[in-house]
């Protein structure tokens, strides 16, 4: 039986770490063990230019333990006025590697995204001479669509054309929650790959609903039906490269998930690693999480991978019940739960 991994220290291609005074416990806790992560630009104003994607940078950075080697990468949050010079100038600044399209109104401060994606075509061309990376929250947000039909309903008609009308735009589909979202990028060219969180890996709808609701579970995209968890397991699991580590941590104090209008957001910083290495040696699949972690999102991003090592080993916790929060509490994903690997 194995009872240490050493595997090249993992990147986060899908984070949220909010700023200010949340920084102290978000930066703390990724980079515990990860070297990089893809921040999430949808603040309050949101990151729409290099100028705030700069300075939102040096903010996190303040935060960063000595010798640490975290490194957050930034990614720009496209608009209904973002402009070709504002995707050249995000290129240039070294910093930026992807720029983020939230439909309008989808999710957590998503009220300035965009109203009509197809506007967005010209854009979609100068990212691909500029090389960067479109990042997708792929849901429809009309009201009228099932909740739980919305990430399909969007691949269907929004990435599909997308997909069509520029195959050389490299694509990340973020967060996919269904077996809908894991068969289209199975069957799209490289340039099309999806991060997993490991909440969506861990739970279904029934752990949302079922015996009274629990608020700490909910996240956009929803959690769907067991038979698309199993999609995203396998996938996970399988040593496919278009399938990595992004796991959408999201943190939001106790009292506004606990209110009668919780917030959607799971937060999972504090032992995202731990999580994804109990999740692939339950099935049996220790030996590819590696990959899944530490390689296959640094390839597409077409970055090198880490060049050092981080060890867990096969030892019995207590996922704390709450985290500190600035003044308030945050309920961490797994609280009050034993995980049984820990990174040392």
């Amino acid at each position: 039986m194995t009872n240490t991994l050493t595997i090249t220290r993992p990147d986060d291609w899908h984070i949220h770490l909010r700023d200010d005074e949340h920084l102290t416990q978000t930066v703390a806790d990724c980079s515990r063990y990860l070297g990089r992560a893809l921040v999430m630009p949808n603040l309050v104003p949101p990151v729409t230019t290099t100028a705030k994607a700069i300075a939102y940078c040096n903010r996190i950075k303040q935060h960063i333990p000595k010798n640490s080697p975290f490194n957050p990468l930034m990614t720009l949050y496209l608009t209904d006025t973002t402009t070709k010079d504002d995707i050249i100038k995000a290129k240039q600044s070294n910093l930026i590697i992807g720029c983020k399209l939230y439909p309008h109104g989808v999710t957590t401060n998503s009220d300035a995204g965009i109203h009509q994606i197809e506007a967005l075509y010209p854009i979609f061309d100068e990212m691909i001479k500029q090389n960067l990376v479109l990042n997708i929250h792929g849901e429809v947000s009309q009201p009228d669509v099932d909740i739980f039909h919305r990430e399909a309903l969007f691949i269907e008609q929004t990435l599909a054309p997308i997909c069509k009308q520029f195959p050389q735009l490299r694509i990340v589909l973020e967060h996919i929650s269904t077996k809908v979202a894991v068969e289209f990028v199975e069957s799209h060219n490289a340039n099309l790959a999806a991060t997993i969180t490991p909440h969506h890996l861990l739970f279904n709808r029934n752990d949302l609903l079922s015996g009274g609701i629990k608020p700490h579970y909910y996240c956009l995209p929803i959690l769907k039906k067991q038979e698309d968890q199993k999609a995203l397991i396998n996938a996970a699991i399988s040593g496919n490269p278009k399938f990595f580590m992004g796991t959408d941590s999201a943190p939001h104090a106790k009292d506004k998930k606990e209110s009668a209008c919780g917030c959607a957001g799971i937060y999972s910083a504090h032992a995202s690693l731990e999580l994804y290495a109990d999740i692939f040696e339950q099935y049996n699949a220790l030996d590819k999480l590696e990959a899944f972690t530490s390689h296959f999102g640094a390839d597409f991003y077409q970055l090198a991978p880490n060049q050092d090592k981080i060890k867990l080993i096969k030892q019995d916790w207590t996922v704390p019940s709450y985290l500190e929060y600035d003044t308030n509490q945050l309920i961490p994903l797994g609280a009050g739960q034993t995980l049984n690997w820990k990174v040392i």
